[in-house]
């Protein structure tokens, strides 16, 4: 007879043995052939160029550093027998630890507090087993214990100078986080009971997607996030009414229809990355910026970057500038008569839209009336871990690559902003592509993250030695069109938004530009980070702010003194634009009888690399 618990198990659905049995061991190792077959289509694919000479891998130069800097780490350690003991030590107690709570839990014991908690939000180990199951709940505790006892090694290392120490901790990051056993079908309980009970179905349909991902990469993988099928640029993202007014090799000039009978005097423009696609800003009329701000009176105009290929690759900053911000103020003045314009300059565009004021400001050219940056750096010093990627030898390493092809791949910079959230945006789609076998779903965010752009040559060598590299924009001694900038020549009004979880641009970074400009700053911090701390509707109602901080020496004087305030900051940010000017004048209504050159998004947004 079974006993209570063994009939409970039964009923619902078998007992935690069975859950993880192979049903029909001939179907399952079927299955397993299947599924190597389309793995070795998977390594087909991928060594094929390489092969062909399509491809050369260019994982020499940061494996190298990454070699060098866990070389700094480990002499650290090993120099002293003593300390290298003290260590190990500590590992050898944690895993001691672990050992005597299962040896608790399997005499039928309640064991002892787990010697490792996961971090709060740590999704990996959301599956039950992995606290209930005695086996699962020994591969977390001493991954964990393993994970924590590797980073203290970075921190704990004294004489270490910052700039290794940066790197070793992002490093140590990616191979815990590689590492993890969530990562692997036999040591994850949900991949295990679903290869099971599928009898590795999963696997194949997992190992076909990967050989598809790769092909589509032309021999790297291009990780899907989303069901891109469901998005089209223009039908259902970037939707917001208006038309292309002007053109160039570098960019369109797109100027949005107004929807409200009067407008600010000031016309808006708004100057995206050309890191990424502008329309991060216009994804669904639900949280699109651009809509926002039409809504609210604003004559819109945004700069479509190009996505560049070889014509493109002595293109610097220079020709941004003169090409974009300057084309885009031109073509401002002769569509609405204005001399004047608020702008707005997200992320690097931000960094651009500083340069080019500062620049501006040594001929008197007065035509910028505000700035408004979004998560935008100006100094570099907390520049965070993009700058693992930006020491000399690396950006001198980039730039003779970028030589060759004039411009940058844009899975480069896909890859390298992915890793910085690895945890979220590289691991779970492995498992969920390649190891469950299940498409992803349909998310216009990841959708625009994965439509990736090129990088100028030109352009890019600038940004990285002029701000990651030596800071000299921050320090006064980036050089454009032969003049030195400085930022403190800039005396308009400045709003500068951080926000809280900035992977790319760290509060703490913005804070810290913030005291460069020389005129005054509104600073206020965002929730969440880069992307959702910015893109975030009032009518969602998401997240917080901070505002009206006074001067401060650091972020965290600031934010003791700041207001917090539910929601948005879109509104805040209204009601400063208009305390500056809240002249209006009737509708700039886009004339149909000036030349267009094609309806919004325009032609350059929809190029594809």
């Amino acid at each position: 007879m079974h006993s209570g618990k063994q009939d409970k198990e039964k009923a619902n659905g078998g007992t935690k043995a069975e859950a993880y049995t192979v049903r029909d061991p001939q179907r399952f190792a079927l299955n397993l052939a299947r599924a190597l077959e389309e793995a070795g289509k998977a390594a087909a694919a991928w060594s094929g160029p390489r092969e062909r000479g399509e491809i050369r891998d260019g994982m020499a130069d940061p494996m190298a550093d990454m070699v060098k800097t866990f070389t700094k780490l480990t002499e650290y350690w090993m120099a002293d027998p003593a300390r290298a003991l003290e260590a190990q030590t500590q590992l050898f107690s944690g895993y001691m630890n672990i050992w005597a709570n299962s040896i608790r839990r399997m005499r039928g014991e309640t064991p002892e507090a787990e010697t490792v908690e996961p971090e709060p939000g740590d999704r990996r180990f959301k599956d039950p087993d992995w606290a209930s199951h005695a086996f699962f709940d020994f591969l977390k505790q001493a991954y964990l214990v393993t994970a924590r006892w590797a980073a203290d090694l970075v921190e704990n290392a004294e004489g270490l100078d910052e700039e290794s120490r940066h790197k070793a901790r992002f490093y140590v990051r990616q191979f815990t986080d590689a590492l993890s056993p969530s990562n692997f079908v036999m040591t994850n309980p949900q991949l295990l009971r679903e290869t099971f009970e599928s009898d590795g179905e999963n696997l194949v349909r997992g190992m076909r997607m990967l050989a598809e991902d790769i092909a589509a990469g032309k021999g790297e993988l291009r990780l899907r996030q989303a069901d891109y099928s469901k998005f089209e640029v223009g039908r259902n993202l970037a939707t917001t009414p208006g038309k292309v007014v002007a053109r160039n090799a570098l960019a369109e000039i797109i100027q949005y229809a107004p929807t409200t009978r009067t407008v600010l005097r000031r016309p808006l423009m708004i100057v995206p990355p050309w890191i990424n696609k502008f329309y991060v800003l216009d994804l669904n009329p639900e949280r699109s910026f651009i809509r926002w701000a039409v809504e609210q009176g604003h004559t819109v105009f945004v700069i479509s970057w190009v996505n560049p290929d070889a014509s493109h690759g002595e293109m610097g900053w220079d020709a941004y500038v003169r090409d974009g911000i300057e084309f885009a103020l031109d073509t401002i003045a002769e569509r609405t008569g204005e001399r004047q314009v608020n702008a707005i300059g997200y992320c690097v565009g931000g960094t651009l839209l500083a340069a080019a004021l500062a620049l501006m400001a040594q001929k008197d050219d007065t035509r910028i009336a505000s700035a408004t940056f979004f998560a935008a750096q100006v100094d570099f010093t907390h520049a965070g871990d993009l700058k693992v990627f930006a020491d000399a030898e690396q950006v001198k390493a980039l730039e003779k690559a970028m030589e060759e092809k004039g411009y940058l791949e844009g899975s480069r910079m896909m890859t390298a902003f992915n890793m910085l959230r690895a945890r979220d945006l590289i691991w779970p789609f492995v498992v969920d592509n390649y190891l469950r076998g299940r498409d992803p779903l349909p998310f216009d965010l990841l959708y625009w993250n994965a439509d990736s752009t090129r990088m100028a040559a030109a352009n890019h060598a600038y940004y990285l030695r002029n701000c990651y590299l030596e800071n000299n924009l921050a320090e006064g001694r980036a050089v454009l069109r032969g003049k030195r900038l400085s930022l403190s020549d800039i005396r308009v009004p400045v709003y500068n938004l951080a926000t809280v979880e900035d992977h790319i641009a760290p509060a703490r970074s913005v804070f810290l530009g913030s005291k460069l400009f020389g005129g005054p700053v509104e600073f206020v911090l965002g929730g969440s980070g880069h992307i959702a701390g910015v893109i975030n509707s009032p009518t969602v109602g998401k997240y917080q702010h901070w505002t009206g901080g006074t001067q401060a020496e650091t972020l965290e004087e600031w934010v003791e003194k700041a207001k917090p305030a539910a929601g948005s900051w879109w509104p805040h940010w209204q009601t400063w634009i208009e305390s500056l000017n809240a002249a209006r004048v009737p509708a700039r209504k886009l004339d149909r009888r000036r030349k267009m050159l094609g309806d919004a998004p325009g032609t350059y947004v929809r190029m594809r690399i």
